[in-house]
């Protein structure tokens, strides 16, 4: 008899390709993308996560919803016998999003009860989802510990949001460090596998590993992912070069002295599929199979023209709303919004205003507006291009992955204060 509710899955790491490096030529494993939000900013990471090319952790080629994701790995599973992993990884972190995580994680395990679920995150947010991980048998986690110490993560981190306060500098990476502490020791508690992954960067903390190693050792952690630093375009550390290869070696091998390392690590992207190394995207799947939902009856949709979807929410002083009709949708009426300034009780006025839209389409929204509208049941949706067009993807397939688009203007605030938009 299992002596707790993972214990099956953790007997079953032979199966997962990041834990065990025989697994990864024989076993296919899927992220799905369905977390973009983050509770916390780090030095070699941008938001723009939507990108086709690159292949690192935090990219994908776009979002799916927890039905759209659910429906994916039923697909997934008739392609692809060998499939025996589904990871969330973000583009966010799990955790900043966990109703569309742990909705994803509940309908996967209630549809594909064989197969190991995981999911990679910060930790700052991890400790109050444990319990429901181990019940879900949720079997792997995975958390970023990129410092032990406050002193060595004020440089990493410039902020943290926990519990609706901002905090940054020393206080910021004290609070994560014993987020992540309490989560692993909880993690370990209820039998989960646990990998810490540490970035390793040049002058930062390139001589702290050992001690991330011990201290994680100390906590519980079962393996280490020491992984070099990914030098990313519009980030403080993007002059910062890779660690040399010769001194990654050389630190494996101590870090070895301490706990397993994983050494097969390709840094894999939040939409990965298929085998370690593979250049695949679950997206390129819905592309060919498209996961079908109804049109809704009413769409708002923001825009400077009455033409483009080209106006995000907390500029836009009116809004378009559409019917569905037999053929496609017609345009309604133009709808007044609230007056800037009035924080959450814009959204909430707006939510009345509204009511009866189940959608509304944007260039662009900040945390609390989408939460807000979200909460009265209006799915807001980042996209762009010609309002008909879009339009008329939605009518024929309803609100798929295909019309949402990345929203990149508030790239500059949302590295810097973190207190989010519309408040």
């Amino acid at each position: 008899m299992p002596t707790s509710p993972c214990e099956e899955c953790v007997m079953d790491t032979a199966r997962h390709p990041c834990f065990d490096d025989e697994a990864r030529s024989r076993y296919r494993r899927v992220h799905l993308p369905v977390a973009p939000r983050c509770n916390i900013q780090c030095h070699y990471c941008n938001r723009k996560f939507d990108c086709v090319n690159e292949s690192r952790p935090g990219v994908t080629s776009g979002l799916l919803d927890p039905d759209e994701a659910c429906e994916v790995v039923d697909l997934l599973k008739e392609r692809f016998p060998d499939l025996t992993v589904v990871g969330i990884a973000g583009p966010g972190d799990p955790f900043a999003n966990p109703d569309e995580t742990l909705s994803t994680l509940r309908g996967v395990r209630s549809r594909h009860p064989d197969l190991l679920l995981c999911v990679a995150t910060n930790g700052l947010a991890l400790p109050e989802y444990v319990e429901e991980l181990a019940d879900l048998r949720v079997s792997h986690v995975t958390v970023t510990v990129n410092a032990v110490h406050p002193e060595v993560g004020e440089r990493i981190y410039p902020w943290v949001r926990y519990e609706r306060r901002v905090r940054g500098g020393r206080e910021a990476a004290r609070l994560l460090i014993d987020r992540q502490q309490e989560a692993i020791v909880s993690l370990k508690a209820k039998g989960l596998v646990v990998k810490v992954n540490t970035i390793v960067i040049p002058g930062v903390n390139d001589t702290h590993v050992r001690e991330v190693a011990k201290e994680t050792a100390a906590w519980g952690a079962d393996i280490i992912n020491p992984i070099p630093l990914y030098p990313v375009e519009g980030t403080r550390f993007a002059h910062i070069g890779e660690p040399d290869p010769r001194f990654m070696s050389e630190l494996r091998r101590d870090v070895a002295r301490i706990l397993p390392v994983m050494s097969h690590c390709v840094r894999c992207r939040a939409d990965a599929l298929g085998f370690l190394g593979e250049e695949g995207s679950v997206m390129d799947l819905t592309k060919d199979h498209r996961v079908e939902t109804r049109p809704p009856e009413r769409i708002a949709v923001t825009t400077m023209e009455g033409m483009l979807i080209n106006q995000h929410l907390g500029e836009a002083e009116e809004v378009y709303v559409y019917e569905r009709g037999d053929q496609g949708y017609v345009f309604l009426e133009r709808r007044e919004t609230p007056e800037r300034g009035g924080g959450e009780e814009r959204w909430r006025l707006l939510s009345r205003i509204i009511g009866d839209c189940e959608v509304l389409l944007t260039s662009g929204v900040g945390g609390n507006p989408s939460r807000i509208l979200g909460e009265a049941g209006i799915s807001v949706v980042v996209s762009g291009g010609l309002i008909q067009e879009v339009l008329d993807e939605v009518f024929r397939h309803g609100v798929t992955s295909r019309v949402e688009r990345p929203f990149w203007g508030c790239g500059p605030s949302c590295a810097g204060s973190g207190t989010g938009c519309g408040v």
